[in-house]
């Protein structure tokens, strides 16, 4: 009787120690489950950025990897510097005003060509002659797999005349480099090296 009691007591403790086995596994997976749970959660997050829209209401925005988008910003950062360097009204104020917003995304080669330019009086030419000179950017090749990146533009530009307009190749060739971005160079780089490559004529129409 006394062998059968010790028995009941050795099967109980073997049931009781499964069954706090079983809880504790139980436990582990809920706990486990829980923290991963709550790691995509936080992850989800993260990834969401609540805008204030001028003081008033909040915006949802995603925000993305800001590597995927560098090629594309490096690209506008290069068509905005050549639409703002060579388009060129007859007004000082204006030129003036155009290269200043185009000297905050180049260095100093840009400012040297300016000035030789200026020196040679161009300027003083397109407001004498009431000329007005836009460029178009037809496409922008940036090698992506060396640092600085190197760049070539191709763009035409018009020259209109009150007689005449003239259709001009434009060539140029830069490197960038990545910068800190402000509100004058939103997109993080800056223009060395700056040249201009080819600048002719491809025809003059007569208006």
């Amino acid at each position: 009787m006394e062998f059968k009691s010790l028995r009941n007591i050795e099967n109980s403790f073997k049931q009781i120690r499964l069954y706090a086995i079983v809880f504790a596994s139980v436990c582990l997976l809920v706990v486990g489950f829980t923290i991963y749970k709550s790691y995509d959660f936080a992850k989800e997050q993260r990834e969401k950025i609540y805008v204030l829209d001028k003081g008033k209401s909040l915006m949802l925005a995603l925000s993305q990897d800001a590597s995927i988008n560098r090629p594309v910003e490096a690209r506008e950062h290069v068509r905005r510097f050549h639409e703002l360097f060579f388009t060129l009204s007859p007004e000082k104020a204006a030129i003036e005003g155009n290269m200043q917003r185009a000297f905050n995304l180049a260095d100093k080669s840009a400012f040297d060509y300016y000035k030789d330019l200026l020196e040679k009086g161009y300027y003083s030419r397109v407001i004498s002659g009431n000329i007005q000179q836009r460029v178009e950017v037809d496409s922008i090749q940036i090698d992506f797999n060396n640092y600085p990146y190197k760049t070539m533009t191709y763009a035409t530009q018009y020259i209109i005349r009150s007689s005449n307009l003239t259709k001009r190749n434009l060539v140029t060739s830069s490197q960038l480099i990545s910068a800190v971005r402000s509100d004058n160079n939103p997109q993080g780089f800056i223009i060395e090296k700056f040249t201009v490559v080819e600048n002719k004529d491809l025809e003059v129409v007569k208006r």
